[in-house]
């Protein structure tokens, strides 16, 4: 098992749905999250917003930070007292955005999608239905179709040394990523306990069940019953 298809296979059966990411290569899930890339995700969101129309007003409360580029909103999304926006930043139709939550560049916030409480996210992908909902880091990581974080999950980014990181497959082979800032690929369907932690590069196969407290390192499948 391995790509775009095999890790998030609801993206085959919403083709026609408006505000998807596209990966270039999709062999390779990864290549979406390098900030400089052309086909990456800040491009992509920049892209899109040119062919939408002006998003929708938030709270007074909220601020929204254009300074190193543009924030949509859909106007049915819903966004809490006390958010920070930060662009490029992608919210989606029927999107919630919870009370003092932090997006940072990067944010691709699909339909349906939940930021939660004190929930920080940057350069990462909330496919429809995924949810960090409480006290969450999401650091340039991509969540599957109706994924749940446990609250108190962290995806943590950066290894201790600042190395590049490189991923451990299926297989048990390694494959070199380019990046020194990777978090997690979570598959379709995956439940994440409270307070666990992914180590950078880990790579959870769709529907895999991670009980609380445990540390996450490499390839995991673990399907539910």
């Amino acid at each position: 098992m391995w790509g775009v298809a095999d890790l998030f296979p609801g993206l085959s059966k919403n083709r026609e749905s408006i505000g998807l990411p596209e990966w270039v290569q999709p062999g390779e899930p990864w290549s979406i999250l390098a900030p400089d890339s052309d086909c990456g995700l800040m491009a992509q969101i920049e892209n899109l917003i040119e062919c939408l129309e002006e998003g929708a007003e938030i709270v007074q409360d909220s601020r929204i930070d254009n300074s190193s580029g543009r924030v949509y909103i859909n106007p049915s999304a819903s966004i809490d007292q006390f958010v920070r926006i930060e662009g490029p930043c992608y919210i989606g139709a029927d999107a919630e955005i919870r009370h003092t939550a932090y997006l940072r560049g990067g944010s691709w916030i699909c339909e349906g999608a939940v930021v939660g409480h004190a929930t920080e996210v940057k350069n990462s992908i909330f496919l429809p239905g995924a949810k960090a909902p409480h006290f969450n880091y999401v650091g340039d990581s991509i969540l599957g179709f109706g994924v749940n974080l446990g609250a108190g999950t962290k995806l943590s980014n950066v290894r201790n040394d600042r190395r590049e990181i490189r991923l451990t497959l299926g297989d048990g082979s390694r494959v070199d990523t380019g990046l020194r800032k990777m978090g997690a690929l979570v598959g379709d369907g995956c439940e994440v306990g409270c307070n666990v932690v992914t180590n950078p590069g880990a790579i959870l196969a769709p529907r895999t069940l991670i009980p609380p407290n445990e540390t996450v390192t490499g390839w995991l499948g673990r399907p539910m019953s």
